[in-house]
Order: structure tokens, then sequence, then C-alpha cells
């Protein structure tokens, strides 16, 4: 019975309802206007101030499904306060979420106490959010185009139970009115976002391969025409400077190269179970970066008491995940400070962190971390060189693990990546190019 009071979830379609003559003109001016709105800002504006004298309406927001459709990425916000903590950008996995019941069946959805909902379910980012920005109910309305279900729109309130069976028929019929255009408007914007990213992108390479090779060209062509002489000491150090700039063009390689197997779909896991975590992926992984921590001054400890750690998973792929998480705890350390890598036994199977002293990230720059080319804009870093991919490279190889990268951090003390696998695991035939997948205990 609590349950139900918190969490009201209605058929996909609600029976007729008798609007009023305010109602139906108000219905008829947003059916007008959506369309003919040259962007999403100024379509969901307009929604926003026209409705609000019909229904309850403190905040207003529409999130979309991304390209994978397996996240949920807040695109609009407007609320009649500050501050707004549940930002534009902030993106969510369905794995876990309440919303995945939303979106695959379709119905919209009531909870009447965001405060007793977050009780019974303190692992839900968002709901804490929208709880210390003082909401206290919301109705989620799936956005369908064609038959398909391309997010979100969410209604919400400052007071408690603001939302009954006639607010839901407003909802969805206002749902049904704006579902095509703001999905188009969404579509032309994601389209010049990612002619732009990629325009940079294609900057960016140029401009990171070109310094590293016209380097090596010049150290190559001196020790070719014996200007360093025989191998002296300074011949030496032009061959190390060789190494060094040919090491960072192959890890731009690799990162890149990654991303291109994302990106195309042809990235695939090979589940075997049985793996032993620490001989398979800890040791392999440590070698490979345990001189780069040494070089960056920092100090790593490995903490797996408890083992062995028998997982299912693509070896592989985890070595992936954990060499970016290492390479990212060399290079944003603090020098002479602490790298911790730990395992631990889980209900279902292992939990891997790393750990690091460190600047970490603000809270405000947590949706930027998993983005594609994105760059955190913390002054610490701006002297670093990266890719801006190996995150959202990791978290697109848990995904297929049926696990996800948590993010955690105190600003200028500390950061911590962690991620759980499954001891166990089932076949998978669905067609998204999954060999196999994990089963996960749910969190």
């Amino acid at each position: 019975m609590t349950e139900r009071l918190q969490t009201l979830r209605y058929p996909r379609r609600a029976a007729p309802a008798a609007f009023s003559a305010k109602e139906r003109r108000v219905l008829d001016l947003v059916n007008r206007k959506i369309a003919g709105e040259p962007s999403l800002d100024a379509a969901l504006s307009f929604l926003f101030d026209a409705t609000r004298p019909l229904s309850p309406c403190d905040r207003l927001s529409i999130a979309f499904l991304d390209e994978s459709g397996e996240r949920l990425v807040s695109q609009w916000t407007r609320a009649t306060y500050e501050p707004v903590r549940l930002k534009t950008g902030y993106s969510e996995a369905l794995e876990r979420s309440s919303l995945k019941r939303v979106i695959e069946e379709g119905r919209p959805r009531i909870i009447t106490d965001l405060s007793a909902y977050l009780v019974k379910h303190p692992e839900s980012v968002s709901t804490r959010l929208l709880v210390q920005e003082g909401i206290r109910s919301s109705l989620t309305c799936p956005l369908a185009v064609d038959g398909r279900i391309v997010g979100v729109l969410f209604r919400s309130s400052l007071q408690p139970a603001a939302y009954d069976d006639r607010q839901v028929a407003l909802h969805l019929a206002l749902a049904e009115r704006l579902s095509q255009a703001v999905e188009k408007a969404w579509r032309l914007e994601q389209l010049a976002a990612a002619n732009k990213a990629y325009a940079e992108m294609l900057g960016f390479v140029s401009h990171e391969l070109r310094g590293p090779l016209s380097s090596m060209i010049l150290d190559w062509d001196s020790l070719r025409t014996g200007l360093a002489g025989p191998l002296s000491e300074k011949q030496r150090d032009i061959v190390d400077r060789v190494q060094r700039q040919s090491d960072r063009l192959l890890n731009l390689i690799r990162d890149y190269l990654e991303l291109a197997r994302v990106e195309q779909g042809a990235l695939k896991a090979n589940l075997r179970p049985g793996v032993e975590l620490i001989r398979d992926v800890f040791d392999p992984a440590v070698e490979a970066v345990e001189s780069d921590i040494r070089a960056a001054g920092l100090s790593l400890r490995r903490e797996a008491a408890g083992g062995p750690f028998p997982c299912a998973c693509d070896p592989e792929l985890i070595k992936i995940v954990l060499l970016n998480l290492l390479g990212n705890a060399a290079k944003y350390g603090k020098k002479g400070g602490l790298i911790r890598l730990n395992a631990a036994r889980t209900e279902g199977g292992v939990k891997v962190a790393v750990w690091n002293e460190g600047a970490g990230f603000r809270e405000s720059d947590r949706p930027l971390l998993f983005r594609r080319f994105s760059r955190l804009p913390t002054p610490e870093f701006k002297a670093i060189k990266g890719s801006g991919v190996g995150l959202y490279t990791c978290a697109r190889i848990l995904h297929l693990h049926g696990s996800r990268l948590v993010a955690r951090s105190e600003y200028g003390q500390w950061a911590e990546f962690s991620f759980e696998l499954s001891a166990q695991y089932r076949s998978r035939a669905a067609g998204n190019g999954l060999s196999a997948r994990s089963k996960m205990p749910r969190e």
C-alpha cells in the first residue's frame, strides 16, 4: 500500500477526458504553436508558460534516449526556482533505473511523494537531486514517435500529491501533440552538435599527431645523418625523446581505434566464466602501467584480500578499462600521492575500484565525465594532454558486461572510479552485438 501511495502507473492512453473550454483552447494553441517553433528551447518554453495555469508545474524537463537506446540524457530543463541541481546534460543508464519500465511499457507514471520514494530507493541519484531542489511530486510521460519511445517528459511540483488522473490525461494529450515536433528539433540540434564534435576531433587529431610525428622525423633524421655521432649520451637522449613521442602517439591511436570500434558497433564482449581477476586482469594491467605511475611520482597500492576473485567477463576488454583508469590516476594524480587498486567480494561477484589522491572533479562536472571528446574545465588539468574518449569507452565496455562505471570524488582531495563484475553469466540472443551478458546483482 505504501508503494502505491508513492508511485502510481497508468495505461499507455488515458480514457478520453472531458476537457474544459479553457483546456481545449490551450491544447489547440500548443498544437499550432509547437510545430512552428524553431528550436527545442522555444517549443518547450512555450509549453511551460502556456500550461502552468492548467497543471501544477514548478519544473518541466525533457530527456531523450541516446543513440544506443540504453541511457536517458536530459536535454532541457526550466524551473521557477534556483538552484537547479539536476541539470541539462545529466544522463542515467536505464539498466538499473525505475525509468526502464516507463520506457519499456510506454505508460505514464506519478510519484506522489519523492521524499518517501527516496527513502525506499536511496541509490537513485536523480531523485536525490530533485529532493534537494525541493521537488515533492512528479508526473512522467513517455514521448512516442511512430510507435517508438524516444524520450520522456517530466512535470514536477514543489507540492506533494500534485497530480491526479485528470493531470495524467492532460499530460498525455500534451505529449501526443509535442512528441514529433520536439524530437525533430532535438535531432536537428543533435546533428549540428555531432558535426561540430567531429570537426573539432579532426582538428584535435591533426594537431596532436603533427607535433609528435614532426619531432620523431627530426630526431631520426639527426641519427640518420650522423649529426649526433656515435651512440653518445646525446644520441641516447634523442632516442629517448623519440620513444616518449612514439608512446604518446601509440596511446592516441589506441584510444581512437577503441572509440572507432564502439562507434561502429564492432565492439563485442566475448564473455567467459571462471576468469581469475588478479591473474588475468590485474597483473598484466599493472605491469603495463607501473612504469608510468613511477614516472609520475606516485605509488600504487594493491588491495585484494579474500581472493581469488573468479568472474564472468572478457578479460581483454576489462584490461582496457583498467588500463584507462590506472592511466588516468597516474596522469591526474597528485605528485607523490597514492593510487589504490582494490578488489572486494560482493554478493554476486566482485567490485573493482581505482582511487587516487589528486584534484578530483566537481559535482557539477560529473555529466562531462563520460562524454566523447569531453575534457573537464578543472584548472589543474589544462596542461595535461588527453583524447577525451577513455572514460566513454570504459563505460561502453562495462555496459557490455551488464555493469556501469561509478564516479565519486571529493574535489581537491581524491577521485574514485569503480565497477562490478558478476561471477555468473547467461547467454543472450538479442541482436545487439553481444555474444553473452553477465547477470549482475541489482543495487
